[in-house]
């Protein structure tokens, strides 16, 4: 079938379901249609899922996105972002976008999804009240984060909940205001909705529940309080409205295409309009509107094969079941979850372990069910409740504990016993037996070559474990979820982290420029992704030989700051322990006067933060405070929080600021994979909170506890005992032998948390507690890599070439108005800005006059480029700071992909900077100012 015999398919929307449903699409019949794609943002399609981790900060747009700018063009998709659909003449069969564009279609699909339900009370049109449904919603929250104290959340469900943690995360005073009295009432019972809502206190939370908001309360035009109808308020400086989702149906009720609640289809997906099928969160089946990510998948590869003219069961519904991780509780509910007087109840609570499991029989027949805190067996179960399984004894040792042939409570292995039609992907509705003929037929060995073929793990992450989990038992001794086949760091390369630590090691490679070079990377000049790794793992390797490339780290490591989204720094110096003096505090406070400095705020790791701070003030500032760094900007040991233990609190075992300070003093400046922060108490009070830091350390009476792999984050993980000693010297040597461990066995950026899951408790513990040998070993390497670590500032402060190059701008005397002026009507007016060693190689050097402000980089080939030294984000930000890799300046800020000759942003593809012409001759640099646009 040529392309002129194609058929045109549009879809409108460009979220998960309808692009999951074009994928199978693809796959079944990839030459029968020309396909259109409509998406009213300005991202290809991304994981609404992951949009807590956006706000939270630990993800970036690029991260969480499913199919990027390329997988449209390579699959010849026309794909139009930022373009609102608005209506649809089904007798023309064309689509018209509410910019005046007209598409013609021979088949339609309306996939556009749901909107955020605002409350119909007074003042919901107040500025600082929200909804939280996409990545506008989650920069608008993060924004006022930085700006508000008090939030107020109204919903209790998982939006709701997710907003929440999410803000309080970002140091926000969050209360979740709901009106029913039970969390998640949805999906979990009042007992499993206890439990999580005692364990969001604990992470800082607040709730007001069976509160039915009345009103907002505004002042000068912006939110103030909460009114609830008891006549009663919540003083607030914000407002997030996760109350629910509708279906968005303005399209279609614009195009005259049957409406209810959703858009009403039949079970092949088809509406009332012929050749117009709907799909996902927007429509209605059978009554019902869905608004997980299973049922929309399940409608998707139905439609996909309708479309396909592949043979197909029609969509006849889907059994419900939710698996959810709330701020690092696991939970999961299929089927009915409520006592009833017709069910019989089986349950398990464990509230030290802070486990509860429920089943609900009819008839003996599993209906339903709930897991807390342990969800090991949510895909036998949700089988179980789809088939309506009797309750054996098996499965109830299975569940509860027990003996019989599941080991006597034991966790069995799921992979061996599960059956291959059982659903291992609940979001993408992948089965076990399609991974094992992957596996087995293909030949693959790796999660990403399991999650490429099948979707498996794409969304929501939640089965990668149970993936691994089959991917070992097929294989057998064969696997090795380290290091099988494992995927590129980036683009530029299709070697992974070990392999890339290997040839490091075999070849004596000591530079980033050399490594990519021997490696072959497609890019010769890596990019934002590798080059800081790189870097790191030369340092790892060779902490004495490796050639530092400083033009290969982030901005934050390169300047020693913290740089904020207006460009300006933060400065933390380093309080050992939390431990400060009066000395020190009239230094910080000197200081703060005297460079004009924004805001002074408390850290949550007991140190002082400096906030809003130039550049160029930078090493002036370190000067006069005469205090080391406190390295609260980079992938590094941070800070050791402490309780004042036995030397003041009369619960103290130990003293807690004592090793607090040693452990600090002696790790402290050592390059790590990410942020690695500790703590210490002086007993199991835990003021100190060590169960939710990388290493955390707990005194008794009898001496330490050692925690790991614990982590406060939105991806909120409480920290595993691994060991414990009786006294100081034996905390201090399996602490810096698990703190060598994990810098050579991680993969950058990726936390201990999600690094001793990866890698498994045991194995760290036996290379660390149990080979007493390897311990040692591990000790006298990073006694190496700390025999080389300085204090940055005060390198920064005494070599004088660095300062030059990193910290001073170029300041000409010369009116930016007047330049302006001069070049009005597109003339170009020329200006002496420097001698060309004041411009070394992938380093940016801002360039002021007056109003008017560039940056001008050179790149490795020596060549010069100016650009306007303005983000184009829409939070803006300086370029200076960025990446440069090629022709391409990575912003330091939100990682976009500039092109510096032209100015064109090329990820997320959209947008312009303005350049400048410049040129070198033996008189040095020269630019070119024309009018500004």
């Amino acid at each position: 079938m040529t392309n002129n015999n194609r058929k045109k398919l549009v879809l409108v929307g460009n979220g998960m379901a309808g692009i999951q449903t074009v994928e199978h699409i693809l796959k079944l019949a990839p030459e029968r249609y020309d396909i259109t794609i409509f998406g009213s943002e300005p991202y290809p399609n991304y994981n609404r899922i992951m949009l807590s981790y956006v706000l939270e900060g630990s993800k970036n747009i690029d991260e969480i996105v499913l199919n990027d700018w390329s997988w449209y063009k390579e699959n010849g998709i026309t794909l139009y972002t930022d373009t609102t659909v608005a209506r649809v003449d089904t007798q023309l069969k064309e689509v018209y976008t509410a910019d005046g564009r007209k598409e013609s279609y021979d088949k339609l699909i309306l996939a556009t999804g749901s909107k955020p339900f605002i409350l119909p009370v007074p003042g919901a049109d107040l500025e600082g009240v929200v909804g939280f449904r996409d990545i506008k919603d989650c920069e608008m929250m993060k924004e006022a984060a930085g700006q508000y104290g008090k939030a107020a959340v109204i919903g209790g469900g998982l939006l709701g909940l997710e907003a929440a943690k999410g803000l309080n995360n970002l140091g926000m005073d969050v209360t979740v205001v709901h009106l029913m009295n039970d969390l998640m009432e949805r999906q979990l019972d009042p007992a499993a909705s206890g439990m999580l809502k005692d364990e969001l206190e604990r992470q800082g939370l607040k709730f007001r529940m069976g509160a039915q908001t009345a009103g907002v309360r505004g002042e000068n035009g912006r939110v103030k309080a909460l009114q609830f109808a008891d006549g009663t308020e919540l003083e607030t400086d914000f407002v997030v409205m996760a109350v629910g989702i509708k279906p968005n149906t303005e399209v279609a009720a614009a195009s005259g295409i049957g409406i209810n609640r959703g858009i009403v289809v039949d079970d092949y997906m088809l509406t009332s309009a012929p050749d117009v099928y709907a799909v996902g969160e927007c429509c209605e089946h059978r009554g019902v509107c869905y608004g997980l990510v299973a049922p929309l998948f399940e409608q998707g590869q139905v439609l996909a094969k309708r479309l396909a003219q592949a043979e197909t069961a029609p969509y006849e519904g889907s059994v419900t079941s939710t698996k959810l991780k709330i701020s690092g509780v696991d939970v999961f509910s299929a089927g009915e979850f409520q006592d009833a007087p017709d069910l019989r109840v089986v349950s398990m609570r464990d509230d030290w372990k802070r486990v509860y499991k429920k089943l609900l029989l009819r008839n003996d027949k599993i209906v339903g069910g709930i897991l807390f805190g342990d969800v090991t067996e949510s895909s036998r179960l949700q089988k179980w409740v789809r088939e309506e399984a009797e309750l054996t004894a098996d499965i109830h040792a299975a569940l509860m504990g027990g003996g019989g042939c599941y080991g006597g409570g034991q966790p069995a292995n799921l992979a061996a016993v599960m059956e291959d039609d059982e659903i291992v992907c609940g979001c993408n509705g992948v089965t076990k037996g399609a991974i094992v003929g992957c596996i087995k037929d293909q030949g693959m060995t790796s999660v990403d070559e399991i999650k490429a073929a099948t979707g498996a793990t794409r969304s929501c992450g939640g089965c990668k474990p149970l993936v691994e989990q089959i991917l070992s038992h097929v294989l057998g001794d064969s696997f090795d979820s380290a290091a099988a086949k494992p995927a590129g760091i980036c683009g530029c390369t299709t070697m992974g982290r070990e392999e890339i630590v290997a040839a490091i090691r075999d070849k004596g490679l000591r530079h980033v420029r050399e490594v990519m070079n021997v490696l072959g990377w497609s890019n010769p000049e890596g990019c934002s992704k590798c080059r800081p790794a790189v870097n790191y793992y030369l340092g790892m390797v060779y902490p004495a030989e490796y050639e530092e490339a400083r033009d290969s780290r982030f901005v934050n490591e390169r300047l020693h700051g913290n740089i904020q989204k207006d460009g300006t720094f933060s400065v933390v110096p380093r309080m050992y322990g939390g431990v400060t003096s009066p000395d020190e505090l009239r230094r910080i406070a000197d200081v703060a006067d005297k460079y004009h400095v924004g805001m002074v705020k408390v850290t949550g790791g007991q140190r002082i933060d400096l906030l809003g701070i130039k550049k160029e003030d930078l090493p002036h500032i370190w000067e006069d405070l005469g205090m080391p760094s406190g390295y609260a900007y980079a992938k590094s040991i941070r800070t050791v929080k402490t309780c004042v233990g036995s030397r003041f609190c009369r619960f103290g075992t130990q003293d807690s600021i004592g090793v607090g300070i040693d452990m600090e003093k002696k790790f402290e400046r050592l390059d790590m994979p990410a942020k690695f922060k500790m703590a210490v108490n002086g007993c199991p009070r835990n003021c100190a909170e060590s169960g939710v830091k990388d290493l955390g350390i707990v005194g008794n009476d009898g001496g330490w506890e050692i925690y790991v792999g614990g982590n406060g984050g939105i991806k909120m993980r409480e920290a595993d005992l691994l060991c414990k000693v009786k006294t100081d010297e034996e905390l201090m040597e399996i602490s810096a032998a698990f703190i060598q461990y994990y810098r050579e066995t991680a993969n950058y950026a990726e936390r201990t948390s999600d690094w001793v899951e990866r890698v498994g408790l045991e194995a760290v513990s036996e290379a660390i507690v149990n080979n007493i040998e390897n311990r040692k070993a591990l000790v006298l390497r990073v006694e190496e890599a700390l025999a080389m670590v300085a204090d940055p500032w005060k390198v920064m402060r005494e070599t004088g070439s660095l300062r030059k190059t990193f910290y001073e701008n170029i300041e000409l005397e010369v009116d930016g108005a007047e330049l302006s002026a001069q070049a009005a009507g597109n003339v170009i007016v020329e200006t002496r800005i420097g001698g060309a060693d004041e411009f070394p190689s992938l380093v940016g050097k801002t360039v002021r006059a007056g109003t008017k402000e560039a940056a001008v980089f050179r790149l490795a080939d020596g060549r010069l480029f100016a650009v306007d030294n303005t983000s184009p984000h829409q939070k803006g930000g300086p370029l200076t700071e960025g990446i440069v890799s090629g022709e391409y300046l990575y912003e330091p800020l939100h990682d976009w992909k500039i092109h510096l000759p032209t100015g064109e942003v090329q990820a997320p593809d959209r947008g312009q900077v303005r350049t400048y012409p410049v040129r070198e001759d033996r008189e040095g640099v020269h630019i070119g100012w024309s009018a500004a646009k």
